[in-house]
């Protein structure tokens, strides 16, 4: 522990609710309100808020089924919530779908990457949108344009990658992630979420992964970090969220916590605290 609860400035939910109290809800990047996802009889997500601030990396933790990648897969519009809303900049969004949610920035890297195996990296990293030119009328792929925009935008990631038209079947977890982060950000996206980045990583790889989403940060980008590794949470991310059993059952910022109380709250050993619930102010 880091002192009392009230020594670092934690305030506490409302009894058995999962609400953010009213100040904590201020100008940010993105606010979800009331999130809530069921499948059939199981509620994946219940009466769930969260905010990203501007140039903020949100860790969001939680043991298996806690309700993580559902939330964040309802802000990527893969799955639509049963109620709740969504505001980006102060205005509320309905994604029809994920290609609309990128549109407006928001971009998913998934676990396993969701790269297409028998194509190369520009084609991965532009499928669905495509750089095209025009000769006589007639639309043709411009190869050069998005091989070049996809070397520089690996380049950010600083992991190198010699050959670019390389399939994806050729590449290690670590340059197949590479693909993906620069997929996100060949489009300049405002939020990147990364499920579980560091899951088919090896430890020699992890901590330049880490860097890079510090580097993506300070470029302007609003991360939210999905991981299991505890330790990894606390030294990356500005404040940490945690998830049990679909609801949201303590968030606060990652210097006013420690591992000690993160782990308890996953796990439910500490539930003491107003129902279990803390939060602290933005």
């Amino acid at each position: 522990m880091v002192g009392t609860r009230a020594d670092r400035g934690i305030t506490e939910l409302p009894s058995g609710g999962t609400s953010l109290p009213k100040e904590y809800h201020s100008p940010t990047l993105v606010e979800m309100r009331g999130i809530s996802k069921s499948f059939g009889a199981v509620r994946a997500v219940e009466e769930v808020d969260l905010l990203l601030h501007r140039q903020e990396i949100l860790g969001l933790v939680g043991d298996n089924a806690a309700g993580k990648s559902t939330l964040m897969k309802v802000l990527a519009a893969v799955h639509r919530p049963d109620r709740g809303t969504i505001l980006m900049e102060g205005r509320e969004v309905r994604f029809r779908s994920p290609a609309e949610a990128r549109r407006q920035g928001i971009e998913m890297i998934y676990q396993d990457f969701s790269l297409a195996p028998n194509l190369n990296i520009p084609d991965n990293i532009f499928l669905g949108r495509e750089a095209v030119k025009r000769v006589l009328g007639v639309g043709f792929l411009d190869r050069p344009r998005m091989e070049e925009a996809s070397r520089t935008a690996l380049a950010h990631t600083g992991i190198a990658i010699d050959n670019m038209r390389a399939l994806v079947t050729e590449l290690s977890g670590g340059q197949m992630q590479a693909v993906a982060i620069a997929r996100a950000t060949a489009l300049a996206a405002k939020v990147i979420i990364m499920d579980e980045p560091t899951a088919s990583l090896s430890v020699k790889a992890i901590p330049p992964l880490l860097d890079l989403i510090g580097r993506l940060r300070q470029a302007g980008a609003s991360i939210v970090f999905i991981t299991h590794r505890i330790q990894d949470i606390f030294s990356t991310c500005d404040r940490i969220m945690v998830l049990r059993r679909g609801r949201c059952v303590g968030v606060a910022p990652s210097s006013q916590t420690d591992v000690e109380e993160v782990t308890a709250l996953i796990t439910g050993a500490r539930e003491a605290y107003s129902s279990g619930s803390m939060a602290s102010s933005a």
